[in-house]
């Protein structure tokens, strides 16, 4: 996910294999990573997949295996102005394949079904998943082909240890946690091989003992989480904030203030309360209860 104002974080960590410096046309060094991890994997077929593909440049994560390594790439754009651009592109990469349509995860939606229709190996080699918050539904649905390597963004506000999937919902635009996307990776028998920023990087596990990854936990993996927020309270029920203190994607501060749930006169160690203030504290918490009942 790209942000017109700040960026969430930087940096890649790929354990046991080499992180190239630089970046092509990624956000965060993606497409080297891809490479390196390709170079370790057998029986490559050359063929990748991404969707949303914007005009095929901006932020690709699989142009540069079209441009550089020869390999044959299905783009799928439904914004039109976005895929006139991809099909200028497609103009001068005989190996790119651009396709207007909607990826979602019922029906002729699905990305089995649009796949379908191309001459794409059931076992291709990269899917990048990057559709600014469906990414987790639309890999569940996705069943009739097992690509070697996946892809896929997510929420990178959402700290690690906590699981959260945004509702199946087309006009929702909340992004899933990357523990949840862990977790249906080993559902569906992938293992976590990289992290980036706001990419996971997952490699069929009948591959993943070749990269010699020892611990891909994302306490590992994910080590700098620049993006994440953490709030706490305090005995005198304030609320703190810590770690980033704005929001990315709209380049406008955090106010503790808005998260605060108690009144500032109230804002002391119950115990601690004299007798007037108890008094006034314990019919405001009633108040309250019966206002969220």
């Amino acid at each position: 996910m790209s942000s017109n104002s700040r960026d969430v974080g930087q940096g890649a960590s790929l354990p046991a294999v080499t992180a190239a410096d630089g970046n092509v046309h990624s956000q965060f060094g993606e497409d080297r990573i891809l490479a390196e991890l390709l170079a370790l994997l057998p029986d490559r077929n050359g063929w990748c997949v991404e969707f949303g593909a914007w005009d095929g440049q901006h932020f690709s994560n699989t142009l540069h295996l079209i441009e550089a390594a020869g390999y044959e790439g299905v783009m799928i754009e439904v914004e039109t102005d976005r895929f006139a651009a991809l099909q200028l592109l497609a103009q001068r990469l005989p190996g790119l394949h651009p396709v207007q349509r909607m990826v979602g995860w019922e029906g002729p939606d699905r990305l089995d079904a649009v796949l379908g229709e191309l001459p794409v190996p059931r076992d291709f080699d990269v899917l990048s998943i990057d559709i600014d918050g469906n990414d987790f539904h639309v890999w569940y649905a996705f069943c009739d082909y097992r690509p070697k390597i996946v892809i896929i963004e997510f929420n990178p506000t959402i700290p690690s240890e906590v699981e959260y999937i945004q509702p199946a919902d087309p006009a929702v635009q909340q992004g899933t946690s990357i523990a949840s996307l862990v977790a249906l990776g080993r559902e569906k028998g992938y293992e976590l091989a990289a992290v980036t920023t706001c990419n996971a990087i997952l490699v069929d596990e009948l591959h993943f003992n070749l990269l010699g990854v020892e611990d891909n936990s994302l306490r590992t993996l994910r080590a700098e989480t620049p993006a994440v927020t953490w709030m706490f309270t305090g005995y005198d029920g304030s609320v703190h904030l810590a770690g980033a203190q704005w929001l990315p994607w709209h380049d406008a501060p955090m106010r503790v203030g808005k998260a605060s749930q108690v009144p500032r006169a109230l804002q002391a160690y119950p115990d601690e309360m004299g007798s007037l203030r108890k008094a006034v504290w314990r019919f405001w918490c009633g108040w309250r209860r019966w206002r969220v009942a």
